[in-house]
């Protein structure tokens, strides 16, 4: 069986920002990057199954600032309709070690995924890949993991070209989650809004060092670094622990039709300012 292992180290910087002022940085970065060719126009969801204890020992090892920390996931790329056993899904160990963000995963069905993740069963896999199913196991069995929190939202990637080709640059805006009802293909989740829906998450993440000309423009449009994860927003905004700050029901702000994510220039000429400002 060939291996369907993948593994990767870099480091990561997070911004918030306006939807507005995100759709200006991206146009400007198009400069000097390219779109991610599994970007879209509009981009593409990305939605993410975290475990964790009882006791939520991921979330409290990451309020705490630990300088080694692991999270366990199920992420599915796209959108959740028609979302099968079939669909192919990534079951994911992210971890920090200090400022370095490692991440290993393995491209499995969605039925498969659910069987070593929520079974707790061993599934077919390559020598290659035993090691990470065995640590993935002894995660679950050992901590006694639990489906957390969902989160999802819609992200838009640059990639570097030339000399910046491990320069990944994201933009993450209606960053949603739910707290319950965790299978994918469920028809009507119960999200809600966990990051303030006129906001966006930029993220630079490089391999190395950041090129001097993203810092640049960080500096000149003002950007300042935050500590922000979408997993701790989720488990917050719901109440699971003691410092829920905000949640907005995801029915109050309906995403933009299909027109409204276009490009300027292949908009229809009856699309003005004002309705841009309504729908963002």
């Amino acid at each position: 069986m060939a291996s369907r292992l993948h593994a990767f180290n870099r480091f990561e910087l997070k911004y918030l920002v306006p939807v507005e002022q995100a759709a200006e940085i991206r146009d400007e970065l198009a400069g000097r990057m390219d779109r991610d060719p599994h970007s879209p126009v509009g981009g593409y969801g990305v939605w993410s199954l975290y475990y964790d204890t009882p006791q939520l020992r991921f979330y409290w090892e990451k309020i705490e600032g630990l300088k080694f920390r692991r999270k366990l996931r199920i992420r599915h790329y796209g959108n959740l309709d028609g979302v099968t056993d079939e669909s192919p899904v990534c079951v994911e160990i992210k971890q920090r070690v200090n400022r370095v963000t490692q991440k290993r995963r393995i491209t499995l069905s969605y039925g498969v995924a659910r069987q070593l993740c929520d079974g707790r069963r061993v599934v077919d896999h390559s020598a290659r890949e035993t090691a990470f199913v065995q640590e993935v196991l002894e995660l679950i069995t050992r901590l006694n993991l639990q489906a957390t929190v969902i989160t999802g939202y819609q992200r838009e990637a640059l990639v570097g070209r030339d000399a910046d080709t491990g320069l990944r640059v994201t933009f993450d805006r209606r960053v949603r989650g739910r707290d319950r009802d965790f299978h994918f293909g469920i028809e009507t989740p119960e999200n809600r809004f966990t990051i303030p829906p006129h906001l966006s998450v930029m993220e630079v993440k490089v391999n190395e060092r950041t090129p001097h000309w993203i810092t640049d423009l960080a500096a000149r449009r003002n950007l300042h670094l935050v500590r922000i994860s979408k997993y701790v927003q989720s488990i917050e905004a719901f109440g699971l622990a003691p410092r829920s700050v905000f949640h907005v029901n995801e029915a109050d702000f309906p995403p933009p039709t299909p027109t409204e994510e276009q490009p300027p220039e292949q908009r229809p000429a009856r699309y003005d300012a004002s309705t841009k400002a309504g729908a963002q």
